[in-house]
C-alpha cells in the first residue's frame, strides 16, 4: 500500500506515533538485529546469576544442598509464573514495547541490587565463598534484602521474555513476501541468541564464579542487562507497533457466561447469521477479523442473535450487551487457545527429556572418565556441545533442510511448525536411547573395572557427546518451531500469551521430572535395593530412567500426532476489506497442513 510516495506495511503495523508505519523507515532487520543482541546480552545476564545460584546459596548463605535446590526451584518457578504476568500485560493495557522497557529496567535495577548485597554484605570475609572458604553468618535485613535483589531479577526476567521474540516478530511484516520469510528466519535466529548467551554465562561467568569471584560475576551481569537496555532504547525511532487489544480474561468470560445463557437457543444454519462487527469497525481496533470455524460448536451460542439481541442492538453495536452477545472473533479467538492447549500440553514431557541436561545428565558425566591429560574437564561443561548443535542445524535447517524440503513440496514454506515439532520429538526420543545405552556402557565397566567404586567408570565422558548434540538438534525443532507456531496461531489479541506458553512448558517440564524421579525411586526403592538413581550411580539403574523417558516420550509422540491431525489452523479475514466484485475478502491466513 502506498501513500504519498510512501510504501506502508500491510499488517497494520505502526510507527511509535501510532501512524502507519512506512516500511523503508521502520522495522525490518535493522531493527530485528538490535533486538537479537538485546536478547543474547539479556541471557547471558540472566544466566550469570541462574547457573551457579545453587553453589551462592550454599557456599556464601550457607544453606544445605535439599534446601538450595528448592530454592533455586521456586526461583525459577517465579520466573515462568512471571512470564504469564508481562504477557497479560503486554496483551491487555501496556504494548510489547512499554513492557520490555519496564521490565528490562526492573530487571538491571534488581541485578543492581544484587551485586551490593554480595559485594558489600553477604561476601565477608574477603575472599569467601569459593569452594574452601566459606562465607560468616549474616544479618536477618542482609538476607532480606539479597532475596528482595534476586526475585526483582526473577521478575525483570520473566515479564521481558515472552515479550521480546513476539516484539521482534512485529518487525517483519508477514503479508509482505520478503518480510513473511524474514519474520520466520528471526524465531530461528532468536532462539540461537539465547544459546550463545547462556554460553558466555556457563563458562566463562560460570568459571569465575566458581572461584568464589562471585561480585565480579554478577557485576558483569549487571553491564550486560545494561548494555542490553541501552541497545533497546536506541532502536526506539525504528520499531514497528501493534497496540495492546484489552483484557483477555473479560473476553474469554464474556463467551462462556452469553454462551451459557443462551444454552437452550437454537444454532441456526450459515454463519452468516452469526453476530459480527462492520468490518470498519473492526479495523479501527486494528485487529483482523477470526473466521468462523467449526468445533466446540457450544460457544457458538455466545454469537446467535435472539429477539431480545435484535431488540437491544443498534446500527452501531452501542447497545450491545457483551455477556450475552459476543462477536464470531470473539468466540473463535476462545475456541483458538482451547485448540492449542492439547498441542501444548503435549511439549511438557519433551521440556522433561530436556530438562535432564541440566540434571541427570550432569551427573552421569560426572561419574565417567573426565581428566583428559592434567585437565579436569566439568560434567556440566559438556552442555556446550548443546549449543554447538543449536547453531549447527539452525543453519543446516535454514540453508539446506528447509530449501530442500521446499522444493520437494512445491510450497514456499518447507515444513510446517507441527510438523517440525513431531521431528523434534523424534529426536528426543534417540537422544534418551542414546543416553541409555552410554549408562548400559558405562556401568558395565564400572562394575568390571571397579566394582566398589562409588560414581566412577573408565569410559570417557566425551561418549556423551552425542546425546547433548540429540538434544540440540531436537531443540532448533521442537523450541523454534514452538515459538513460531504458537505466535502465528494465537489471535491478534494474545500473540505475547502464545510466547509465554513456550516459557510454562520449560517450567512444568522441570517440575514433571522432579515428580517422575521422586515416583521412581519410591518404586524402585526396595530393602537391600538402593533404587535406579542413587547417590552412588554405580549401585543403580540409570540407564532404565533413561530407556523410561524415551517410552514415555513415544507415547506423548503418538498423542502428540492424533493432536496435530485434529488442529485446525486459525482463519483470519484479509485486512484489506472486500473488493469491487463484492468479495468478501476471506482468506487462511495459514493453510491447513497435514503433520
Amino acid at each position: 500500500m502506498e501513500m504519498n510516495g510512501e510504501e506502508y506495511t500491510l499488517d497494520g503495523a505502526v510507527d511509535r506515533h501510532g501512524r502507519p508505519a512506512i516500511r523503508a523507515r521502520t522495522g525490518t532487520w535493522v531493527s530485528g538485529i538490535l533486538l537479537l543482541v538485546n536478547q543474547g546480552l539479556a541471557t547471558l545476564a540472566f544466566f550469570g546469576v541462574g547457573v551457579n545460584l545453587v553453589l551462592f546459596l550454599t557456599r556464601v548463605l550457607g544453606q544445605d544442598n535439599a534446601a538450595a535446590a528448592n530454592n533455586v526451584s521456586k526461583w525459577l518457578g517465579t520466573v515462568y509464573v512471571f512470564s504469564l504476568l508481562g504477557a497479560f500485560l503486554s496483551d491487555s493495557y501496556w504494548g510489547r514495547y512499554k513492557t520490555c522497557a519496564i521490565f528490562q529496567a526492573v530487571f538491571v535495577v534488581g541485578l543492581v541490587l544484587l551485586s551490593i548485597s554480595s559485594s558489600v554484605f553477604l561476601l565477608k570475609p574477603s575472599g569467601c565463598g569459593d569452594e574452601q572458604t566459606p562465607c560468616g553468618s549474616h544479618s536477618t535485613f542482609h538476607i532480606i534484602f539479597f532475596y528482595f535483589a534476586v526475585y526483582l531479577v526473577a521478575l525483570g526476567n520473566g515479564g521481558y521474555q515472552p515479550n521480546i521474540a513476539t516484539f521482534g516478530a512485529d518487525q517483519f511484516d508477514e503479508e509482505h513476501p520478503k518480510e513473511g520469510h524474514s519474520k520466520v528466519a528471526f524465531f530461528s535466529y532468536f532462539y540461537l541468541a539465547l544459546n550463545l548467551g547462556s554460553l558466555f554465562s556457563n563458562t566463562v561467568l560460570g568459571y569465575f564464579e566458581d572461584q568464589g569471584m562471585w561480585a565480579l560475576g554478577f557485576w558483569a551481569s549487571t553491564a550486560s542487562a545494561f548494555l542490553a537496555l541501552v541497545l533497546f532504547l536506541i532502536g526506539t525511532p525504528r520499531y514497528r507497533h501493534f497496540g495492546p487489544k484489552g483484557n483477555p480474561l473479560s473476553r474469554f468470560c464474556q463467551v462462556l457466561v452469553a454462551a451459557t445463557r443462551k444454552w437452550k437457543a437454537k444454532r441456526p444454519q450459515g454463519e452468516e447469521n452469526l453476530f459480527e462487527v462492520e468490518k470498519s469497525e473492526s479495523a479501527m481496533n486494528g485487529d483482523r477479523k477470526i473466521l468462523h470455524t467449526d468445533g466446540f460448536r457450544f460457544l457458538d451460542k455466545a454469537a446467535i442473535m435472539t429477539p431480545k439481541d435484535h431488540a437491544a442492538h443498534d446500527t452501531k453495536s452501542s447497545g450491545r450487551n457483551p455477556w450475552r452477545l459476543c462477536t464470531v472473533t470473539q468466540v473463535e479467538e476462545v475456541k483458538c487457545i482451547l485448540r492449542l492447549l492439547p498441542i501444548w500440553l503435549c511439549t511438557i514431557l519433551y521440556s522433561v527429556v530436556f530438562t535432564q541436561m541440566a540434571s541427570l545428565f550432569v551427573e552421569q558425566g560426572a561419574a565417567m572418565k573426565t581428566r583428559i591429560s592434567n585437565f579436569d574437564i566439568p560434567a556440566a561443561g559438556m552442555s556446550s556441545f548443546d549449543i554447538l548443535s543449536v547453531a549447527t542445524f539452525i543453519f543446516l535447517y535454514r540453508f539446506a533442510l528447509d530449501p530442500i524440503v521446499a522444493k520437494i513440496k512445491s510450497e514456499p514454506k518447507g515444513l510446517t511448525e507441527l510438523q517440525r515439532m513431531g521431528i523434534g520429538l523424534v529426536i528426543a526420543i534417540l537422544a534418551m536411547v542414546s543416553a541409555g545405552l552410554v549408562e548400559v556402557w558405562r556401568l558395565q565397566d564400572a562394575r568390571k573395572d571397579c566394582p566398589n567404586c562409588v560414581n566412577a567408570s573408565p569410559l570417557s565422558i566425551f561418549w556423551q557427546i552425542p546425546q547433548y548434540m540429540l538434544i540440540g538438534a531436537s531443540e532448533v525443532f521442537m523450541y523454534v518451531g514452538q515459538l513460531e507456531f504458537f505466535n502465528g496461531q494465537a489471535p491478534d489479541g494474545l500473540k505475547s500469551f502464545g510466547s509465554a506458553l513456550c516459557m510454562t512448558s520449560i517450567s512444568l517440564g522441570n517440575y514433571v521430572s522432579d515428580l517422575l524421579v521422586t515416583i521412581v525411586m519410591k518404586v524402585s526403592t526396595k530393602g537391600d535395593l538402593p533404587g535406579w538413581i542413587p547417590g552412588n550411580l554405580n549401585n543403580g539403574h540409570l540407564d532404565r530412567f533413561f530407556f523410561m523417558l524415551a517410552a514415555l516420550s513415544l507415547v506423548d509422540l503418538v498423542i502428540y500426532i492424533i493432536c496435530a491431525k485434529w488442529y485446525k489452523y486459525i482463519k483470519f479475514e484479509e485486512r484489506n476489506g472486500a473488493d469491487d466484485n463484492g468479495d468478501d475478502g476471506q482468506t487462511e491466513a495459514t493453510a491447513e497442513h497435514s503433520v
